[in-house]
């Protein structure tokens, strides 16, 4: 397994630099196998939609489609997919934001019966209650 940073993430997903996205095309596209998949952890998945969003202007339904690609890709492993997937349910749903929505779902894995927050946002999301 070889891990992936964000930046070869977003050069992957956006194709705005003509040497680094090549690179991160040929690294995604050729390299990368089953034998030896890509491994973004959930740092680098929040980093990427991070970026999607405040560098580059996506709405949330295009960062949504670009997790969902990434979660389709078979040649990448994704931690904790499945919250993820969530998240990236609850960001296309336009219902709160990617980063509450791993927040929310990585607590209810831990085991927690809610997650307790200020953010008004937040709320919004199953999972959150305030104080």
């Amino acid at each position: 397994m070889i891990g992936l940073d964000t930046n070869v993430l977003v050069r992957y997903l956006v194709q705005d630099d003509p040497i680094q996205s090549t690179k991160a095309t040929e690294i995604i596209e050729k390299r990368l196998s089953a034998e030896t998949p890509g491994f973004v952890s959930i740092v680098a998945m929040v980093e990427t939609v991070w970026v999607l969003d405040r560098a580059y202007g996506l709405a949330a339904k295009e960062i949504a489609a670009a997790v969902e690609r990434m979660l389709q890709t078979e040649v990448l492993v994704v931690e904790n997919e499945q919250e993820v997937f969530t998240a990236m349910t609850t960001l296309k749903d336009g219902c709160g934001s990617f980063s509450d929505a791993i927040i929310a779902a990585l607590g209810s894995k831990a085991g927690c019966s809610f997650t307790l927050t200020f953010d008004q946002k937040a709320l919004r999301i199953t999972g959150f209650e305030t104080p």
